[in-house]
C-alpha cells in the first residue's frame, strides 16, 4: 500500500478514471459487435450505418485517450476492410 499522500490521490484518480473509461470502452466493444453482425448478415445499409457509428466511437475513444491511437486505427481498418469485402461480394 502507498505511504504518501500524493500515492494515494493517485491511486484514487486511476481507479476513477478507470471506471469512467469502462462505460467508453464496453459501448464502442457493442458498437464494433454490431457492426460486425451487420456485416455478416449482408445488409449494405444497416453495415454502413452500424460501421459508421463504431468508426466514429472509435475516434472519439482515441481522442480522449482512453485506448492508443494506433489501436484505434487498426480496429477501423479492420472494421473497413470487412464491409469493403462484403460490398464487393
Amino acid at each position: 500500500m502507498a505511504n504518501h499522500a500524493s500515492a494515494l490521490k493517485r491511486i484514487r484518480q486511476n481507479e476513477k478514471r478507470r471506471t469512467f473509461n469502462r462505460t467508453f470502452r464496453n459501448r464502442t466493444r457493442t458498437l464494433v459487435k454490431r457492426a460486425r453482425a451487420a456485416i455478416a448478415s449482408g445488409d449494405k445499409t444497416a453495415a454502413e450505418t452500424a460501421t459508421r457509428a463504431a468508426v466514429k466511437d472509435l475516434d472519439m475513444l482515441a481522442r480522449r485517450g482512453v485506448v492508443h491511437p494506433r489501436n484505434a486505427a487498426r480496429r477501423k481498418s479492420r472494421l473497413m476492410k470487412q464491409l469493403a469485402a462484403m460490398s464487393a461480394e
